[in-house]
C-alpha cells in the first residue's frame, strides 16, 4: 500500500483527507469570491426584469433633491439620484444596489465634450430602467425618452426655481433649439454674459437638472397611472434619412452631409 493509501485510525486513507481538504478548500473559495462567481451571471439577472417597482414621486421634492445634488454629481447623477435615492427607501431592490455615482461622467456633456446634457441624459437611463427597453416589450421609456429630449430643447430653460438657490438673482432664460450641453449652456452664456466657470453658470445648469427631473417624475407618474401618451414629433431617420437633432443649420449651415435616402 501505498503512502497516500495508508489508513489511520479511523479507516479513512491520506488520499481520501487531502480530497476532502480540497473540497473545504473550494467551498471557503466560492463562499469568500462569491461576488466574483454571481458577477458572470448579471445577464438575465432579476433586475432586466421590467418593470421595476416604481411608487410616485413629489415632483417638486425631485427637483429640490436634484438641485442640492447637482453641486456634489453634477447633472446626470443628480437627475438619477433624485429618483432612485427616493426610490431606495420606499421600494428597496433593485433601487438600492444601483450605482448612481458612476454617472458622474455625464457631466458637461459626458466628461466635459459637449455632446448631449447630462440632464436628459440621466433622465433616459431612469426611464428604461424602470420602464424597461424597448426590445424588452414596451416602449413607453423608450418614448419618454424622445418628450425629454424634445421638451429639454423647446423649454425656456431654466424652468424650475428652487426654494433656497444659491444665486439670488434672476438668471436670464433661453431656449436651446438642441439637447447638445455645448449648444445649451452656449446660448446661455452668451446672454447672460458669463463664462463657463461662474457662479451664475453653475446655478443655472443645476435649475436645468432640477428642471428636467421634475418632467421626468411627471412622465413617469403619468405612466405609473397608465394615462401617458407620447408627445415628441421629431422623427430625423423618417425626415432626413439620419439621426439628428432639429436645427442642424443652425450652426453647420450648409457644411452638412446629405445622406442616401431609402428607395420607397
Amino acid at each position: 500500500m501505498s503512502m497516500e493509501e495508508k489508513m489511520d485510525d479511523n479507516g479513512v486513507s491520506r488520499r481520501q483527507v487531502m480530497i476532502g481538504v480540497g473540497a473545504l478548500a473550494a467551498g471557503a473559495a466560492l463562499t469568500h469570491f462569491g461576488g466574483m462567481v454571481n458577477s458572470a451571471q448579471a445577464i438575465g439577472c432579476s433586475s432586466e426584469k421590467w418593470p421595476w417597482p416604481y411608487v410616485k414621486l413629489d415632483p417638486t421634492k425631485t427637483a429640490e433633491i436634484c438641485y442640492k445634488e447637482w453641486y456634489r454629481v453634477f447633472c446626470g447623477a443628480a437627475v438619477i439620484n433624485s429618483v432612485f435615492g427616493q426610490l431606495r427607501e420606499k421600494v428597496g431592490e433593485p433601487y438600492q444596489s444601483f450605482p448612481a455615482d458612476s454617472f458622474v461622467f455625464l457631466e458637461g456633456g459626458q466628461v466635459g465634450w459637449g455632446t448631449i446634457c447630462g440632464s436628459p441624459a440621466g433622465a433616459n437611463i431612469v426611464a428604461n430602467c424602470i420602464i424597461g427597453p424597448r426590445i424588452a416589450g414596451d416602449t413607453a421609456g423608450h418614448k419618454i425618452s424622445e418628450d425629454i429630449m424634445q421638451w429639454y430643447s423647446e423649454a425656456s430653460m431654466p424652468v424650475f426655481m428652487p426654494k433656497e438657490p444659491k444665486i439670488t438673482a434672476e438668471l436670464p432664460k433661453t431656449i436651446s433649439n438642441s439637447p447638445l450641453c455645448h449648444i445649451s449652456v452656449g446660448k446661455w452664456m452668451k446672454a447672460a454674459n458669463k463664462p463657463i466657470g461662474s457662479a451664475e453658470r453653475k446655478d443655472r445648469c443645476a435649475r436645468v437638472a432640477a428642471s428636467t427631473a421634475y418632467h421626468l417624475v411627471e412622465l413617469l407618474n403619468e405612466w405609473k397611472d397608465g394615462k401617458y401618451v407620447a408627445k415628441a414629433t421629431h422623427m430625423p431617420v423618417k425626415d432626413f434619412g439620419i439621426t439628428s437633432q432639429m436645427n442642424c443649420m443652425e450652426c453647420h449651415g450648409s457644411n452638412i452631409p446629405t445622406p442616401p435616402m431609402a428607395k420607397k
